[in-house]
C-alpha cells in the first residue's frame, strides 16, 4: 500500500471538496507494488508546461507527468515517484470526452500510478496491456472504461 503525499498548487482542486483525499483512495486502488511512497502534485497548467519542458523537451502542457524512481535493493525504503496533474488541460479533456471532471482526474492518476509500478505503452502490446488495467481499475472503483469498448 502507497504513502500518499498530495501537494494542491491551484486552488480550483479544491471544487474535488477534499482533493487529497481523492487523490490517496484513487492512487491506493490504484497500487499493485507493496508499500512504497508517492507524490502527487496537482498544478495548473504553466507549471506543467515547465516540467514537459525541461524533462520531456516539449514546450507544452500536458496531462499528467510521471516521474518514476527505480526500485531501490529489497527491504530499503521506496519513494516510487511523482505524478503531476495539470487542472486546465484535466478540465479540457474531461468536456471533450464527455466525462466529469473527477472521473478523468481519477483516470490520469491511475495512468501515473500504473507508470511508477513499471507500466509503459510504448509499444502496442504494452499499450494494450496498460490500458485493459487501466480499465480494469477504473471500473472497480465505479467510473467508465476510459478507453471504452473497441478502441484500437
Amino acid at each position: 500500500m502507497p504513502a500518499v503525499d498530495v501537494q494542491v498548487r491551484d486552488a480550483r482542486y479544491y471544487r474535488l471538496g477534499r482533493p487529497r483525499d481523492f487523490c490517496r483512495r484513487v492512487v491506493a486502488a490504484a497500487w499493485l507494488a507493496g508499500d512504497a511512497e508517492v507524490s502527487v502534485v496537482l498544478a495548473g497548467d504553466g507549471f506543467v508546461r515547465e516540467l514537459n519542458r525541461r524533462y520531456r523537451g516539449r514546450d507544452a502542457p500536458t496531462n499528467v507527468l510521471s516521474f518514476e524512481n527505480k526500485k531501490p535493493p529489497q527491504g530499503a525504503p521506496w519513494m516510487a515517484g511523482d505524478i503531476v496533474i495539470a487542472y486546465r488541460t484535466t478540465a479540457r479533456e474531461a468536456r471533450a470526452q464527455g466525462v466529469s471532471f473527477r472521473a478523468h482526474l481519477a483516470h490520469l492518476l491511475v495512468h501515473g500510478a500504473l507508470h511508477l509500478q513499471g507500466y509503459d505503452h510504448l509499444s502496442d502490446g504494452q499499450a494494450d496491456a496498460m490500458e485493459r488495467l487501466e480499465g480494469e481499475l477504473m471500473r472497480r472503483m465505479g467510473y467508465a472504461d476510459p478507453y471504452g469498448a473497441g478502441r484500437r
